[in-house]
């Protein structure tokens, strides 16, 4: 009789550390979900457009010549042109990719879209000199928009405004990194663990 009491005790017992066990597994998964479901809607929330905007202003000297009879007779044309011009760069950060490994804790980027620049140039022309032979068409216009846009990508280029686009999208990058560190995660980027934004090596 004493022995099946114990065998009972035991058996209960047993049930109750499976019992427990079984909450203890159920609770670790449902919050790993959790997490997982809030990693999943900050980045989300990360996923907006970045836009850096600038303005540029040149003045531009346009000319050209025809000429007659081996340069005998010419018509030339001319005219100054002031360009203001806004311009944007900026990140679609829908576009970009990751990966969440539940069972590792890890968040891996796997795609950082790159920079979209767009000009938008507002031209203004004056002092326009032509002639009947050689008047302004709609080529001349043409090459004027293509030479101001050539001059305005190497203001660009020589200016800060790309540098401080990136700047803005490390900024929202590290919005990911500071919700990783605070949930124990780890954050990663072409191979490499990310712990700090100067650890963000963008080439775009």
């Amino acid at each position: 009789m004493r022995n099946r009491i114990l065998v009972g005790i035991g058996l209960v017992a047993i049930l109750v550390l499976l019992f427990k066990f079984c909450e203890f597994k159920k609770s670790d998964s449902s919050s790993l979900e959790n997490n997982t479901n809030l990693i999943q809607q900050q980045i989300v929330n990360v996923g907006k457009l970045v836009v850096t905007e600038g303005h540029f202003a040149e003045v531009l000297t346009y000319k050209d010549q025809d000429t007659y009879f081996g340069g005998m007779i010419a018509f030339d044309k001319k005219a100054l042109i002031v360009v203001n011009a806004d311009v944007t760069v900026a990140y679609d950060m829908h576009q970009m990719k990751y990966d969440i490994n539940e069972k590792n804790k890890t968040i891996t980027i796997l795609n950082i879209p790159t920079a979209e620049i767009k000009i938008s140039p507002d031209i203004q022309f004056y002092d326009v000199n032509q002639s009947k032979l050689n008047p302004f068409t709609g080529d001349d216009y043409n090459k004027i928009n293509k030479s101001v846009k050539v001059s305005l990508a190497k203001k660009i280029e020589k200016s800060t405004l790309k540098s401080n686009a990136k700047n803005r999208l490390i900024s929202e990058l590290s919005k990911m990194l500071i919700l990783a560190n605070s949930m124990g995660w780890k954050l990663q980027y072409q191979g490499n663990v990310i712990d700090k934004e100067s650890d963000f090596s963008l080439k775009n």
